[in-house]
């Protein structure tokens, strides 16, 4: 069962649909207890980096998911759920992130912000993420904070929006994306049945 996190900030119904259209079984779960029944974890997110921190520890699951990470089992964070896997964001300087990697979170200097729209991904690596899904494809995109972490090797695609910034990760059986697969149409699809399948 692939567990899709609520802890009040997500985008829950999104999310849950592209799993259904891909017909495996995916249920929201509302507090920690509840990934003890699962296969995969989602983690999504939107809004503030701050409140949203508060809202996992407020429903428990801080610690579960930073085991789940600990212990390298199937793991997805999506736009906010991937800013949250680092150790701090400049948008609430004094609350603590997941901290499963080392590095910060940054607010884009340039253009507007936040960056809304489709915007162009870059595999820097052969990530099973993006198998069948052409280099330079557009996913949807809604931030104003990007990642900046310390362990560059964690970094396997970009994307350009005034600067070349980091939009995704992995290690081992954890990854992370910035923008949104469930809002971006039969890439973002793709994608999420790759990361069911080979991740």
């Amino acid at each position: 069962m692939i567990a899709i996190v609520d802890y009040g900030a997500g985008n829950l119904k999104s999310v849950k649909k592209a799993f259904d259209f891909l017909q495996v079984d995916a249920n929201v779960v509302s507090s920690g207890d509840e990934l003890k029944d699962a296969t995969k974890v989602v983690l999504p997110g939107v809004g503030a980096f701050g409140a949203a921190m508060d809202k996992l520890n407020a429903h428990g699951f801080v610690e579960p998911i930073r085991q789940w990470i600990a212990d390298d089992k199937p793991f997805l964070g999506i736009c906010l759920g991937l800013q949250m896997l680092f150790e701090s964001s400049a948008e609430t300087d004094d609350v603590n992130g997941l901290g499963a990697f080392k590095g910060t979170n940054l607010r884009f200097k340039d253009g507007k912000v936040p960056q809304i729209g489709w915007n162009q991904v870059n595999a820097k690596t052969d990530t099973p993420l993006m198998r069948g899904i052409e280099n330079g494809s557009y996913f949807y995109f809604l931030h104003g904070y990007y990642i900046a972490p310390e362990e560059l090797t964690l970094v396997t695609g970009e994307t350009n929006y005034y600067i070349t910034y980091p939009c995704m990760i992995n290690r081992g059986k954890v990854y992370a994306v910035q923008f949104h697969p469930e809002k971006s149409g039969d890439v973002g699809i793709q994608l999420l049945k790759n990361w069911i399948e080979n991740c």
